[in-house]
């Protein structure tokens, strides 16, 4: 049986998942992350995940892997000592940056630090023109004195990033090879390599980004090659890429800012899956974890890919608040916001939640791993929305006694509140933050989101996408099956993809097409050839073009569309429209008469889709519905459910209000686990709550809220006047009261 095993890691917990490709079936895990050393997280999660599943290590051909590291790093500011070279009198470029400021009524903001601090960036006398002509050759004297002192300082990393590099990187080359003889073992990562486009500043913060993990990730993922071979693991180890493509880890190790959002990028996946299988041409992707909640939209099944993002923003609502990193990416919006988000009353006597996370270690109070403070988890299991006794299945028991000592000393005493009121508050500032970053996200571009169906899961996304639902206005909310795990679904739909970019400046009414083939073919050829080494053939390449356009005497781009082949003024026709209709989507209206230029010519080199896709059924195992013994091991997916079509079956009452598809072929346990207290504000408080056990529900089955759904990895809370149904894909779809 081939198998393929997608691992992500997020702040608080690692998610596995195991494909049969045989058969699409899929087996699901959840193991506390070790932030330590989050190899050994990984090394033990997949060991109990294939024992769970009765998959041998030797069976296993592909593990597809997201990571959070890259950026931990770059937030926590916790990468390696790194140095800046580049052309004499642009020392200071990296902090002067845009010269804007991200708020311009706030007096007392701070520009968000460069990576290397002044006295680690240091000049080189040389010179390069815009066209890439030399007008001053290297002064290789200067340039190894530099390099002398940089080894005397213990500089682990070197960023080179010189003038008009990205149009002939000769010199950066040059810099590399006597950077490699002056200090001996540096990383070095030049901008002619990591991102050779136009813009000094985003081109030196990424290159510098590049190189300040980069000794960070290539140790990580050497750990990770040792261990996987130590399992007995034959398989090749792919890792997801912040535009949702995977690469081999000898680039992953080359270019790791291609990794910052890799975890992202991995639900945002999992989520454009889902829309194309339900046919649903608008979604909104909603991943709420331990520590972060992200946002995203879904277009026709397709996740809007950006081509810059900020990291480690001072104000996490502000453009420029943060580091720019040039790569392209999936475009989504992420907040401090998730289950072990710390709640705190501020000196002004106000309640804020997040962005610090007790993550998982110590992990909330009600963990009883050490954490003191009171986060959303802690919350939600005194509102009634967790079971103590069923957390990650049963294996983790929560202290329901120590949350409400938490939130007691934090939140209720120094806000006058009881402890039903401050967890209520908790719960609701966080959902009222996450909702305001996807209402931005959405307007930024262009979107309404009260025509997205929201798209939840991470494992506290289910718990509070109703109140989120509500506040945004959606029409319906989706829960897939393994909601818990599903960014780790998702790792296993990306296909292997590399991203390529060449800055050419041509207006499209006198442009130099034979210039702009050769770069295209540039691309093509090197992007082949990454795929033919990682076993792709060439019959199986995809390839997609983009051109960064504006009208001329604009400062900035929008991207459209290039057709494949050899391009010509014939091409003109099918490329202006392209621009016309990606700038009238933003801004409504097209100058007349502008002529139009095009800036950053981008090639993306694919290889296919993966043969077998995550069906979300699990596979039958041995434990059958609520009442069955406590799960051992990590596996989520050894609880049985039915697999009966929706269509074949006639719906009969069961207990608490709930629709079932009857067949004589299905014996599941009873769907009703119990009820329990839950707190519902729309119905006035604590009320008696069905809960239902997901794995005996079958597709056709309803019902309607308030109710609280339970799988091992999640929970899904459903409010008052919820409509709910199971579909044929076993998601939970349910529809909002008018």
């Amino acid at each position: 049986m081939p198998a393929r095993l997608g691992v992500d890691i997020g702040g608080t917990f690692t998610d596995l998942v195991v494909i049969d490709e045989a058969t699409g079936t899929a087996r699901v895990g959840k193991v506390l992350t070790t932030p330590k050393d989050p190899a050994h997280g990984v090394e033990e999660g997949i060991r109990a995940l294939l024992d769970d599943a009765g998959v041998r290590p030797d069976e296993v051909r592909a593990v597809v892997h997201g990571t959070t590291l890259a950026t931990n790093a770059l937030i926590e500011k916790k990468g390696a000592k790194t140095a800046l070279l580049t052309t004499e009198g642009f020392r200071d470029a990296l902090e002067i940056g845009r010269e804007g400021r991200y708020d311009m009524y706030d007096l007392f903001i701070d520009p968000p630090p460069p990576l290397v601090p002044r006295h680690l960036r240091r000049e080189v006398p040389e010179r390069l023109l815009a066209d890439g002509s030399i007008a001053r050759a290297i002064d290789e004297v200067a340039a190894r004195r530099v390099l002398a002192e940089l080894a005397q300082d213990g500089v682990e990393a070197l960023a080179i990033c010189l003038l008009h590099a990205y149009v002939n990187p000769a010199h950066e080359a040059r810099l590399v090879a006597l950077a490699h003889e002056a200090i001996p073992g540096v990383f070095v990562s030049c901008s002619s390599e990591v991102v050779p486009e136009i813009r000094e500043y985003e081109r030196a913060s990424t290159t510098c980004a590049n190189v300040y993990v980069a000794p960070l990730m290539a140790r990580y993922l050497e750990d990770l090659e040792r261990r996987l071979a130590g399992l007995g693991i034959p398989g090749q180890l792919y890792i997801m890429q912040s535009s949702g493509g995977i690469a081999v880890p000898p680039l992953a190790r080359r270019l790791p800012v291609r990794l910052i959002e890799s975890g992202p990028a991995a639900g945002a996946l999992a989520a454009a899956q889902a829309a194309g299988q339900r046919r649903e041409p608008k979604l909104l992707s909603f991943d709420m974890g331990g520590t972060t909640a992200k946002a995203c939209v879904i277009d026709d099944g397709v996740p809007l890919v950006g081509r810059e993002f900020e990291v480690a923003r001072a104000d996490r609502f502000k453009k420029g608040s943060g580091l720019p990193i040039r790569v392209p990416v999936i475009e989504l919006i992420e907040i401090g916001a998730g289950g072990g988000s710390i709640a705190r009353v501020d000196r002004m006597g106000l309640l804020k939640v997040g962005p610090d996370s007790a993550g998982a270690d110590p992990g909330p109070a009600c963990y009883n791993l050490g954490g003191r403070f009171p986060t959303v988890t802690d919350a939600d299991l005194l509102l009634g929305y967790l079971d103590a006794e069923f957390f990650l299945g049963g294996r983790m028991r929560l202290d329901r006694e120590a949350a409400r000592r938490s939130v007691e000393e934090h939140v209720a005493r120094p806000l006058g509140l009881d402890v039903t009121g401050a967890a209520w508050g908790i719960h609701r500032l966080v959902n009222e933050n996450m909702a305001a970053a996807a209402r931005i996200h959405g307007i930024e571009r262009g979107r309404d989101l009260r025509q997205y169906p929201l798209f939840a899961f991470g494992g506290a996304g289910p718990v509070h996408c109703w109140q989120v639902a509500k506040i945004l206005k959606v029409p319906r909310i989706l829960i897939p099956f393994g909601a818990g795990a599903m960014s780790a679904y998702g790792l296993l739909a990306a296909p292997l993809a590399f991203d390529f970019v060449r800055t050419g400046q041509e207006r499209l009414d006198r442009a130099d097409w034979p210039a702009i083939n050769r770069r295209f073919a540039e691309m093509e050829e090197e992007g082949r050839a990454l795929l033919a080494r990682a076993g792709v053939a060439p019959t199986d390449v995809g390839l997609a073009r983009i051109a960064e356009m504006r009208y001329a005497g604009q400062g900035h781009e929008v991207e459209c569309r290039v057709p494949l082949g050899a391009l010509s003024t014939e091409s003109l026709p099918a490329i202006t429209a392209s621009f016309e209709s990606a700038y009238r989507a933003l801004y409504h209206r097209l100058p007349q008469g502008v002529p139009i230029e095009a800036l950053n010519w981008r090639l993306t080199v694919s290889g296919p889709k993966p043969t077998s896709e995550p069906t979300g059924r699990p596979e039958p195992g041995r434990d059958v519905g609520a009442g069955s013994a406590r799960p051992a091991s990590v596996g989520a997916g050894s609880a049985r459910s039915a697999s009966v079509g929706a269509g074949s079956a006639r719906p009969a009452r069961a207990e608490g209000g709930l629709t079932q598809a009857r067949s004589g072929s299905a014996r599941g346990a009873n769907p009703l686990k119990a009820t329990r207290m839950a707190y519902f504000a729309e119905a006035g408080g604590f009320v008696e709550t069905p809960v239902y056990d997901r794995y005996a529900l079958r597709p056709g089955a309803g019902f309607t809220g308030p109710a609280i759904v339970e799988e091992r990895e999640s929970t899904a809370v459903v409010g008052p006047g919820g409509r709910c149904r199971v579909d044929d894909g076993l998601a939970l779809i349910v529809g909002m009261p008018s």
